[in-house]
């Protein structure tokens, strides 16, 4: 018996059999069959943003933090347009998106009609795959196909463009399990030669190290409780790039921290001088590479990815294996266990020494004061009131990110969500917001920096409306911090347009929308702030001013190696101001 139905009514039914249960959108008049439906139901829920990019990272938090897709719905022409800075957001740390965009009717498309944009032409490069649907009994399958692509293999976004009249028509609605989604099923299985191979040079290794990315979060929660298994098992240490924050966790004996452009000491030094790296879901992104040629020069390197395309694309290596990281590593611990569970003692041991070696220089060592909040302060002090809380950071872009990510520690993965490839200021906000429509009972905080608050402030109205109690945590420097930095470094001092000027008053601000605003410019008062922001049962602007030319330390700088990183002057006392190798 077949099931006939209107365009539009099978987009919720499709959105309702694959399990969604919330949608982030903005309505408009290509879309409005679509919204009508959503209307007459229950089922879902319609979170409305006040743009469509925050709908996107909305989408993303919640996505980040459940490991289930996101969901959004936005109109044709400027809406579709508005998204794409989430979407390709999305596909550079591979978040599973499925953005459904309102277009013009069929026979209208390329007649430059009201509100038309070439949606399928435009996000071609930012999606996964994408959709043109002109015949409405293909929609149903191409709902279907589109969440089969989304979340198979390396996750990512992808999109549907549905045509006003498609929505309208009837068509055969087809139920998930008999779609067309045979065509795309990817390797997740390594070959037993290639596991055999991998536990070999595991137990040859004298200097080992793992090398964590997203890509062990996005695996599955089984794939982080094997690598926690693996890396305490063997002994070797391990680090992580931005998105791989929480894989393992950050009060395990093991770890050295993140490693990268703003990398802790030991990290990029283990990663210079070992002579076997393990890259685990993570992609050589040119902020952890630092100077390919002088990338871990001496290593062995084994790259594990999902995503064949990702191997052998930056940095050469001598052991590719495609496939997903809970499958590999779950083979390699079987292979590695029958075989004895070997590795070199005696020299793993000589390793650790010379790691706690590096670990001595106390590299986030930063000047105190008592007269201004330091930025680094701030950090401490909110790790240390929440930490052993129900608690999820979403993040804005720029050096409070990167203190975000020295400072704060995470125990778990999806418990932090940030813009790491295309490092999108105005992301935090909303994606605290999807955060927090996913974990209604959880505390979010959202650490910004002013000026990529104001990015998608709008987001507020959003935050109010639906009873978010979400915290935006701002440092505020009054500056385009990580712009100035680079500015006082490697041009001269030239302050070229990164101050802010004519900044609201956050206070202020928050009340103007119906929120709770919060200010604080003294360290003796910010315990006291900060539990203030946590306590209350609302959304939260706290106005934090920091230090305003504090500098975000290590850095390695443009062009350098991993052994030539840049130190605080603090830090560098503990290596005599002499050469960190």
């Amino acid at each position: 018996m077949t099931r006939q139905m209107t365009g539009a009514k099978m987009v919720v039914q499709a959105l309702k059999d694959q399990g969604v249960d919330v949608v982030f959108g903005y309505p408009g008049g290509a879309v409005l069959p679509i919204y009508d439906e959503i209307f007459q139901q229950n089922g879902i829920r319609h979170v409305l943003v006040r743009h469509e990019q925050g709908a996107v990272h909305a989408a993303e938090g919640y996505a980040r933090s459940t490991g289930k897709p996101g969901v959004v719905l936005v109109t044709s022409g400027p809406g579709a347009t508005n998204a794409v800075t989430g979407i390709t957001d999305a596909l550079l740390d591979s978040i599973p998106l499925v953005v459904l965009t309102g277009q013009v009717a069929t026979f209208l498309i390329g007649t430059d009609g009201f509100q038309e944009a070439d949606t399928v032409g435009i996000t071609r490069p930012c999606t996964k795959h994408n959709w043109l649907v002109k015949d409405p009994d293909r929609l149903a399958d191409t709902i279907h196909q589109a969440f089969h692509v989304a979340t198979s293999g390396r996750p990512g976004p992808v999109l549907i463009d549905i045509p006003k009249d498609v929505q309208f028509a009837e068509g055969e609605y087809i139920e998930p399990q008999k779609a067309k989604t045979s065509h795309y099923q990817p390797r997740v299985k390594a070959s037993i030669e290639e596991v055999t191979e991998l536990v070999s040079l595991i137990e040859r290794a004298e200097r080992p190290v793992f090398y964590t990315g997203g890509g062990v979060i996005n695996s599955g929660p089984a794939a982080s409780q094997l690598l926690r298994e693996l890396v305490d098992a063997t002994g070797f240490p391990v680090t992580s790039t931005l998105m791989g924050l929480g894989a393992y966790p950050a009060s395990g004996d093991a770890w050295l921290g993140m490693l990268g452009m703003h990398g802790l000491y030991e990290a990029n030094m283990a990663m210079h001088g070992c002579d076997l790296m393990i890259n685990l879901g993570a992609r050589f992104d040119d902020r952890i590479t630092g100077k390919v040629e002088a990338f871990s020069p001496g290593s062995r390197k084994v790259h594990v990815d999902i995503d064949a395309s990702s191997i052998n694309k930056v940095v050469r290596v001598d052991l590719p294996i495609v496939g997903d990281i809970a499958h590999v590593l779950e083979d390699v611990l079987t292979v590695w266990k029958s075989r004895g569970r070997k590795t070199q003692g005696p020299a793993l041991k000589e390793w650790w020494q010379k790691i706690d070696e590096w670990r001595g220089v106390k590299c986030l060592t930063y000047k105190g004061s008592d007269k201004v909040i330091k930025p680094q302060y701030a950090l401490e002090r909110l790790e240390a009131l929440t930490k052993g809380r129900d608690r999820y950071i979403t993040t804005e872009v720029g050096q409070h990110q990167m203190w975000a990510a020295q400072f704060l520690a995470f125990e778990d993965p999806n418990r932090w969500m940030t813009s790491g490839g295309l490092g999108t200021m105005g992301y935090g906000f909303p994606a605290s917001i999807g955060v927090q429509m996913a974990h209604p009972d959880s505390l979010v905080v959202n650490v910004a920096g002013e000026a990529s608050w104001l990015m998608n402030m709008q987001e507020m109205g959003t935050a109010v409306q639906f009873k978010l109690p979400v915290k935006q945590f701002i440092l505020n420097n009054e500056r385009l911090g990580m712009v100035r930095q680079w500015q006082e470094l490697l041009h001269g001092e030239r302050y070229s347009h990164s101050w802010s000027e004519a900044l609201p008053d956050f206070v202020k601000l928050a009340e103007a929308f119906g929120a709770k605003g919060i200010y604080c410019d003294d360290p003796a008062k910010l315990d006291d702030a900060i539990m203030e922001m946590i306590e209350h049962d609302g959304p939260v602007i706290f106005d934090c001013l920091v230090e305003k030319h504090e500098n975000c330390f290590p850095m390695i700088p443009s062009g350098k190696a991993h052994n030539e990183m840049l130190l605080s002057a603090e830090a560098e006392a503990f290596v005599g101001g002499g050469a960190l190798v």
